[in-house]
């Protein structure tokens, strides 16, 4: 990966980022090898990210075996968009789209630290900077994952996988001509999601024909909204840590100033703790940053792909209710004996539609819950082996304190 905003790898943001990368695998199937997905490189400039998509594939649509393409965010979201906006995949849970880079917040951060560096220390400045930068770096590099599992998570699918667009953004080395939407189109973008929650309020009391359908939508509703809560939750006790390393630094640079202008034996218990404070300040942010990966992105991404299926159930209800619609209109043409072809014709269609969706959506459900289960198993397991980990190097690093604090007496 490349960065153009001066932020250097370090030791722990390297190994930070093999940790995600092999994460990143953990919501998709990568034992089918004959269309495989990544980002092999990224390049983080001002107002954009650009992102190399590496593909290797045996699968004969495609004209070459390999081959590597630059791709920005808004076509990420083009293709999004292509296959929510595709009936022929109603029945599907749409992986969903990564989010839009944002690193304003860092920058902002740093800018801050660069106006405030004649208020500090030059130690505690090189600090913060140091911690900013790991920030900064752990933003981009879970960026670029998202983006990457969002193209693994079609490239294992075997519908979406075969979806000509998809092809396109794989295979075309050219620009594809994607700009972000214009205040217009985003108005009309604003009233559509509008009309879509107030349609699903309206269909939110129709009762489904199948009792599998109405358990899941019972459940992916509540699901939805305590997962969105405990990622909010996470995100707060995530950022606790944060600020309990930056505090840290201030705290430790304290005590090197007073073991300046010691002249007794004080000196060397100050800088001892001061060492302390460091190696503590050090723990803290690993802290943060596992519970970051490990929880708070967990939770996370699963709120995105819970919303995903309950898409799915909209559509599926929508479809039910056009069906109900159509079989009252063939009624009423019945018994008025007019446009009864074509009533009939618009209730097949409607019905075939309809089972079309809830066959296909039965099976999404159903790996959609295997998916889940086992990646939640997975990264519940390691994050609370990472939390042991770091339990005992704060337990031993205060022992280690205790001891050298003593010899000092």
């Amino acid at each position: 990966m490349s960065l153009q905003d001066g932020v250097d790898d370090s030791p722990d943001l390297l190994a930070e980022d093999q940790e995600t990368r092999q994460g990143r695998s953990d919501t998709v199937d990568l034992t089918d090898t004959s269309l495989m997905v990544d980002i092999s490189d990224s390049l983080s400039e001002r107002d954009k990210v650009k992102f190399t998509v590496h593909t290797k594939t045996s699968l004969p649509q495609f004209k070459k075996p390999e081959m590597s393409v630059v791709r920005q965010h808004e076509e990420f979201i083009w293709l999004h968009d292509r296959f929510v906006e595709n009936e022929d995949y109603a029945g599907i849970v749409i992986p969903p789209a990564p989010p839009r880079p944002d690193f304003d917040a860092s920058r902002e951060k740093l800018q801050r630290l660069g106006e405030g560096e004649g208020t500090m220390t030059k130690e505690e400045f090189m600090k913060m900077k140091q911690e900013l930068e790991a920030e900064y770096l752990a933003t981009f590099k879970k960026t670029v994952a998202m983006h990457e599992v969002f193209l693994q998570r079609l490239a294992a699918h075997p519908v979406l996988r075969q979806d000509v667009n998809f092809e396109v953004f794989l295979e075309y080395e050219g620009d594809l001509s994607v700009r972000g939407k214009n205040k217009k189109e985003k108005l009309g973008g604003f009233f559509s999601r509008l009309t879509k929650s107030v349609d699903e309020s309206l269909l939110s009391g129709q009762k489904d024909v199948d009792d599998f359908f109405e358990n899941e939508k019972q459940f992916l509703i509540e699901y939805h909204a305590k997962i969105k809560d405990a990622t909010m939750k996470a995100d707060k006790m995530t950022k606790v840590h944060k600020n309990v390393a930056d505090s840290y630094i201030q705290i430790s640079t304290g005590f090197v100033l007073l073991a300046t202008i010691e002249n007794t034996e004080l000196d060397k218990i100050f800088t001892r703790v001061a060492e302390l404070l460091e190696k503590a300040r050090k723990l803290e942010g690993r802290v943060a940053s596992d519970e970051d990966l490990k929880l708070s992105d967990t939770l996370r991404y699963y709120m995105r792909d819970s919303a995903a299926a309950k898409d799915l159930l909209y559509r599926r209800t929508r479809s039910l209710a056009d069906y109900e619609a159509a079989n009252k209109a063939l009624e009423k043409a019945r018994t008025k004996n007019k446009d009864v072809p074509q009533a009939e014709k618009a209730q097949e269609t409607c019905c075939k539609k309809f089972e079309k969706i809830s066959d296909v959506a039965k099976k999404e459900i159903a790996e959609f819950k295997t998916r889940r289960i086992a990646y939640f198993k997975k990264h519940m397991v390691e994050m609370v082996e990472l939390e042991l980990k770091h339990a005992k190097a704060q337990a031993q690093l205060l022992k280690n304190c205790i001891s050298s604090l003593q010899e000092e007496s």
